[in-house]
């Protein structure tokens, strides 16, 4: 087996990545308030709970035959930082309701339109409540373990989360030698950030085939295959890790332009982020996909894995999360209810089918669909 380009271990920008970064800044935050100053340049830590309603307005083009969308909703109960609230939608013709993917989970807002309708839009509002989170990785606690059912499910493989052959023969040789489960997860997190990089070109999110990217070399892409590159690679390691599908919905408090929604309008800020269960600690939350986001987004641009800014963020994104992003659900190879079409891979963008067949949902304007957020008085 051969990985291009790098080694399966950088043990000296692991180290690196360890060190503390301070600084002291103040950031404007979300409705130009200024956050208070922090001693360092990227530490979410959880704090007050905040309230965000988001609206995804879609209409689809006129067609003939009958038509229908599915529209991802927040869903995922955080215990500590994320709380779903409610759903509710304003109908243009046609009939809605909510549904949930029998075997994934995934839950939407499902609706239909007859053939002869004279318009196909809806508009759905969802609300959430969210902070900021971080867990104490170095104290480990009484965590509850997880039930046997959690467990089967979060160590198993998808239909792109292939766990055996090339992903298996390299998260073997990533842990290698590890003494913990903590030890392994930090180390499929640091090979990560170390061997990956973010392409600006990759369509949407990405897709997340572990295998193919692994066999390639081309360990490029976006959150939906860097951060699920980390989830394959740590269920092949034996730990439980999943992805959860997002979108960022406010700007970072800490001043990170490549880490925040910078408008209103978030049609295109979805986000998958990753988390990986440990005995004693629980569920750990990790985004080396954003790390590599701030490498190659956050100005000037094309940063160094040493700049400060690069290694207070991928300190803190292996155990906290800033929450300026909701979670829709952490689900895998959703089947749309009512669809004739394929499942997807993950239900992070709205989806739509008329009788020529499943709309791009990677293409909002032809789609079109167009998703918006504020924060709100909880």
């Amino acid at each position: 087996m051969t990985i291009a380009r790098r080694d399966v271990l950088k043990g000296g920008a692991a180290l690196a990545a360890l060190s503390t970064i301070t600084g002291g800044v103040g950031i404007i935050g979300a409705g130009g308030a200024r956050a208070q100053q922090s001693s360092a340049l990227f530490a979410p830590k959880p704090g007050a709970w905040r309230t965000f309603e988001i609206t995804t307005a879609l209409e689809l083009p006129a067609s003939a035959g009958p038509a229908q969308a599915w529209v991802p909703v927040p869903a995922f109960n955080g215990e500590g930082w994320t709380k779903p609230g409610q759903t509710t939608w304003k109908l243009d013709g046609g009939k809605a309701s909510t549904a949930r993917d029998a075997k994934s989970g995934a839950s939407m807002v499902h609706v239909t339109w007859a053939e002869g309708a004279p318009r196909r839009a809806v508009e759905v509002t969802s609300r959430i409540t969210a902070r900021d989170r971080a867990v104490d990785i170095a104290k480990p606690g009484g965590a509850a373990p997880l039930s046997d059912g959690d467990r089967k499910l979060y160590t198993a493989a998808t239909e792109l989360l292939v766990l055996d052959g090339i992903v298996k023969e390299t998260a073997t040789k990533i842990v290698a030698g590890a003494g913990s489960e903590l030890d392994k997860a930090r180390r499929i997190y640091e090979w990560v950030v170390d061997n990956t990089f973010r392409n600006a070109k990759t369509r949407g999110c990405g897709v997340g085939d572990v295998a193919s990217m692994l066999k390639t070399g081309d360990l490029s892409g976006k959150c939906a295959d860097l951060n699920a590159l980390y989830v394959g690679l740590a269920r092949a390691a034996g730990l439980a890790s999943r992805d959860i599908y997002g979108i960022r919905v406010a700007p970072s408090q800490f001043g990170y332009k490549s880490l925040g929604a910078n408008s209103a309008t978030i049609t295109k800020a979805q986000h998958c982020r990753a988390e990986v269960f440990v005995t004693g600690i629980g569920w750990i939350p990790v985004d080396p996909a954003d790390v590599r986001k701030v490498v190659l987004e956050e100005p000037p641009g094309n940063l160094k894995l040493d700049d400060a800014k690069v290694k207070a963020a991928r300190a803190a994104l292996f155990g906290a999360w800033e929450t300026n992003w909701l979670a829709y659900n952490d689900c895998h190879d959703v089947v749309l209810p009512g669809s004739k079409g394929p499942s997807v891979p993950f239900l992070m963008y709205p989806q739509a089918e008329t009788a020529a067949g499943r709309l791009d949902s990677l293409d909002p304007d032809a789609f079109k669909y167009q998703i918006t957020a504020k924060e709100v008085a909880a």
